[in-house]
Formats: C-alpha cells, sequence, structure tokens
C-alpha cells in the first residue's frame, strides 16, 4: 500500500499501476471539507426520502456545490496524473454510513456495474469524516485489477449494492483497510476488487466517490446525468457534455464561491 502527501505526487501512476490504488493525505483542506460536509446535511434535509448511503450522480446535474467540488484543480491534478490532460467526469455520489446503521457494500468490481466502453477510468473515494475500520472504511485487495472482471451474484438484502462477487474471487486475507481522514483520498482502479464492512460505531463514515474518465470512454446511455468535459478537447461523436450549471438562490446551497456560478 503506497501513500503520497499532496501535492508531492511524484511516481504516483507507477504506484497505481503496480497496486491497483494509491492513498494521498491532505488533499483538502478542513474549511473545504466543512463545506463538503454541509453540502451532505442540505442533501439529506433536501430529500429525506433517499438513503444517505446512495445521494447519487443524479443529483449533480443541476448542483453548482458539486460541479464545484468534482472541478477542483487539486482533483484534477490528479486525475490528470493518471489518465492525461483531457479529463471528464462520469460520476460522483456521496456514500454515508450512519452510526451504527451503515450497511456493508460486499466485495466488488466498480467496472461490473458501469455502461462504459474503453474503460478509461479512476474512481476517487473522498473522507468528510475519518474512515476507520470501526465506522466501515473502504477496503481493498492490491493487485486484483490485473486479474480481470468477474461475473457478479446476486446477495442478501443488507449489502447495499445487491449483487458482489461469488466467493471463489475473493481472498479477504490479503484485503487492507483504507483509513483516512478528513480531507485524504484513495483512487482506485475499476477492475480492483474492494468493498466496506458495516458501520459498527457511534460516529458518521462519511466521504464519497467521484470517477473521472478520459473523453474517449464512451457511455452507453445517450441521457447519463453527470457527464460533464471538464479539462482539454471532447471526442467528436463520443458523449454529449451537461453545462455547467448555475446558482438559484433558493433553491441551491451558498457556498464559498457561488457568485461565479451566477
Amino acid at each position: 500500500m503506497q501513500e503520497f502527501k499532496f501535492p508531492d505526487i511524484q511516481g504516483i501512476k507507477k504506484a497505481y499501476d503496480e497496486d491497483g490504488f494509491v492513498i494521498v493525505r491532505e488533499v483538502f483542506d478542513l474549511d473545504f471539507i466543512s463545506e463538503v460536509n454541509s453540502h451532505i446535511d442540505w442533501l439529506i434535509e433536501k430529500h429525506p426520502d433517499l438513503e444517505t448511503e446512495n445521494l447519487g450522480h443524479w443529483l449533480v446535474t443541476e448542483d453548482p456545490f458539486w460541479y464545484r467540488f468534482f472541478s477542483d484543480d487539486r482533483l484534477l491534478k490528479l486525475a490528470g496524473a493518471l489518465i492525461g490532460p483531457n479529463i471528464a467526469l462520469f460520476a460522483a455520489d456521496y456514500i454515508c454510513k450512519q452510526p451504527g446503521t451503515g450497511r456493508p457494500l460486499n466485495w466488488h468490481q466498480d467496472a461490473h456495474y458501469w455502461t462504459l466502453k474503453a474503460m478509461e477510468i479512476i474512481a476517487v473515494w473522498f473522507a468528510v469524516t475519518d474512515s476507520k475500520r470501526d465506522n466501515g472504511c473502504v477496503r481493498m485487495i492490491p493487485g486484483t485489477h490485473k486479474g480481470g472482471l468477474f461475473d457478479h451474484v446476486d446477495s442478501d438484502s443488507q449489502n447495499a449494492l445487491h449483487t458482489q462477487l461469488p466467493d471463489s474471487a475473493v481472498n479477504e486475507q490479503e484485503a487492507v483497510d483504507i483509513e483516512l481522514e478528513p480531507g485524504d483520498i484513495s483512487i482506485h482502479n475499476p477492475i480492483l476488487i474492494h468493498g466496506s464492512n458495516p458501520n459498527h460505531s457511534d460516529r458518521w463514515r462519511r466521504g464519497g466517490s467521484i470517477q473521472y474518465m478520459t473523453p474517449t470512454t464512451h457511455i452507453a446511455d445517450p441521457n447519463w446525468p453527470s457527464a460533464f468535459l471538464l479539462s482539454g478537447d471532447a471526442q467528436e461523436g463520443i458523449n454529449t457534455y451537461k453545462p455547467r450549471p448555475h446558482f438559484v438562490e433558493g433553491e441551491h446551497m451558498p457556498f464559498v464561491g457561488y457568485k461565479d456560478y451566477l
């Protein structure tokens, strides 16, 4: 398991290719993380019918704070080091486990769920609260991105994804806990085997995932709600990108810099 401390990321591509994931410490300052936490509170209040483990990408299209978050220069620097200067967003989600009740995400591979062609994509996991073993941090199995994509099977109702890898595909003894502090991130390959346990603690585990892809990666769904071109050039005939959202008083959460979105 290889770690970096932002902004010193020399060698990150080699480490990512070797293990299938990396950890990057102190990417975000705590003032910004406090705003992200407020955004989670705001979404939970606005959408009380949604599970907190699944505040998903369909909420992104018209939300200027989400755009401000996933277009942050710090994230684009990291994405650029791994997939190059042409960067688009595929999806972004908050995945927040409530104290004592947060559900597990059984062992899986992200690529199984994504309707993409080319699959030149990375998944950034960001920590808003501490993310530790006792409150259900992400767990990863190093090197499993080299083993190819497996079929998934139906799983029990407790699993937030409803499908999982068969036991025969997973060597859980090789798993490592990705323990993060607020502002830290991990980045993993879409074929890497990973998951997380329930939150057995008395604390929230708040965080989420942002997926960046190259514009040569084709989204099969033409109505996909969270495709944004963030850096570089689009590819003709591949994907339709959403315009940058505008801030509307009373509809969106105010945040530092929101006037740039008026």
